[in-house]
């Protein structure tokens, strides 16, 4: 399957001279999902914003559907990229439809085409537009303004969607929620989807290929089933720190 997204020897060091990406070489397969792991400051961040040059690399190339992103024209690029934060961004003094059709309307788009793809969309991420579309955003839970997030980056039909932390300030059964509606979402649409996370069981049941990312190093690109069972020590040290609470638990009901 040819490279969504492909990092060729990507490497980032700040103006201080601070090394966050080393070297990486990684391809994201064409309508697959790969969610990055690594604990604060390994460089998922970074590495995910060198794809709409959020941030330039120091050196390699990053490319996008074959592209190389640095000789894109930028607007072009961005366009063609939904981008997916844990704070939504949206405005608060515009409306939710319009939220949703921001992108559509700065390219110039008929009302009457925004309002029709802004409703759809809602619609798709489980939100019911006659009840959702005129409402502002701070009438909305954080689950509901993050499904409008989604929905916003999906508006422009990209075939690459970014997501960093999205879910990340939502309590354990919205979060589960939304894990639901864009796996869902993504077995329809077929996206290229870099997902920035850390949370292991997210990765798992989300992602077709889960990358761990070490002090700005490329440890391992792998699939779920590899990852579980891999040997590798900064692999078992990051499963066995999300499964402590199990542990503990089996060791409490041993000693009964």
């Amino acid at each position: 399957m040819p490279s969504g997204i492909q990092f060729r020897d990507v490497s980032f060091r700040t103006a201080e001279g601070r090394l966050l990406l080393d070297g990486i070489s990684l391809a994201v397969e064409e309508s697959s999902t790969t969610a990055v792991l690594g604990r604060s400051g390994s460089g998922k961040t970074t590495l995910l914003r060198t794809v709409n040059r959020m941030i330039e690399p120091t050196a390699g190339e990053v490319l996008v559907a074959g592209q190389n992103v640095r000789t894109a024209d930028l607007i072009t690029l961005r366009r063609g990229i939904g981008y997916v934060i844990q704070e939504t961004g949206l405005f608060p003094h515009f409306s939710i439809e319009r939220n949703v059709g921001v992108v559509l309307e700065a390219e110039g788009r008929a009302k009457e085409e925004r309002q029709r793809r802004s409703r759809e969309l809602l619609g798709a991420v489980g939100l019911d537009p006659e009840s959702f579309a005129t409402r502002m955003p701070h009438q909305l839970s954080g689950g509901q303004r993050q499904r409008v997030g989604l929905a916003r980056a999906m508006a422009a039909q990209p075939g690459v969607l970014l997501m960093d932390e999205p879910f990340g300030a939502l309590d354990p059964l919205t979060r589960a929620e939304m894990q639901d509606m864009l796996r869902a979402l993504l077995d329809r649409l077929h996206k290229t989807v870099l997902l920035v996370t850390h949370d292991l069981d997210e990765a798992l049941y989300l992602a077709d290929r889960i990358v761990l990312l070490e002090q700005g190093r490329l440890v391992a690109s792998q699939t779920p089933e590899e990852f579980l069972r891999s040997r590798e020590p900064a692999i078992v040290s990051y499963i066995r720190a999300f499964h402590r609470g199990e542990h503990q638990a089996a060791s409490h009901g041993g000693a009964q």
